[in-house]
């Protein structure tokens, strides 16, 4: 088998951009810590909207039924049992199996940020869920979402969903700076990489990666 070995000069413009790379990876967080404040401003949802935390006034659903006649309903589910029935992804929206107290499942898109817990331990007493309501969708048309959300139990009906989640969903710092990181590092080590060997060829030090033979203008009398 023939082993292919990259040049020591690559190595070396290719940990010299890794490097610049760090650096600038720091910069984006620097960068984005300060923007999350406001992130998590436009993400926050108000107390009684779609996604926000719901009150005592807000309807109760029971069933499938009750959501299918209230606009807006609440749902209360026992500790963390509403995310662990099964979940998938449904376009950009994740979607948890909820499981009603009738015990009718139906898919829920949940903004964690607005359950409120009778008790202080999350796995304890009782979740009450962000205010929803229904949105009619073909659930069964992504067949790979329906693999996933059902892999332990089906669904009760597939052809509408919960949102619960409106405009809210905060991610944590970590996770926001996470893909702005990686796009700036990817951008540098690909600006830096080309350039920085470039000038070690232009210096001498690095051979270049291509050599143009120049044209030789040659005389009409030879």
């Amino acid at each position: 088998m023939r082993r292919y070995r990259l040049r020591a000069d690559i190595w070396l413009c290719l940990c010299v951009a890794f490097l610049i790379a760090w650096g600038t990876g720091k910069i984006a967080d620097v960068v984005t810590e300060n923007t999350y404040d406001r992130y998590v401003e436009r993400h926050t949802v108000d107390a009684g909207n779609i996604g926000g935390t719901a009150d005592d006034s807000v309807y109760q659903a029971q069933s499938v039924e009750d959501l299918l006649l209230h606009p807006t309903f609440t749902v209360v589910s026992p500790g963390i049992e509403y995310r662990n029935r099964g979940a998938g992804y449904y376009n950009s929206y994740y979607l948890y199996s909820l499981t009603l107290p009738s015990g009718e499942k139906v898919a829920a898109a949940i903004n964690m940020d607005s359950v409120r817990t009778t008790e202080d331990s999350i796995y304890s007493g009782l979740s009450i869920l962000p205010v929803g309501r229904v949105v009619y969708e073909d659930l069964s048309k992504n067949q790979t979402f329906l693999n996933q959300i059902e892999f332990s139990e089906p669904l009760t009906r597939t052809d509408f969903y919960i949102d619960m989640r409106g405009n809210g969903g905060t991610m944590s710092m970590e996770a926001y700076q996470e893909p702005y990181r990686d796009v700036v590092q990817v951008i540098t080590v690909l600006i830096c990489f080309p350039l920085l060997h470039a000038l070690g060829a232009k210096l001498g030090i690095f051979p270049y990666f291509f050599r143009f033979k120049k044209k030789q203008n040659v005389s009409e009398w030879d």
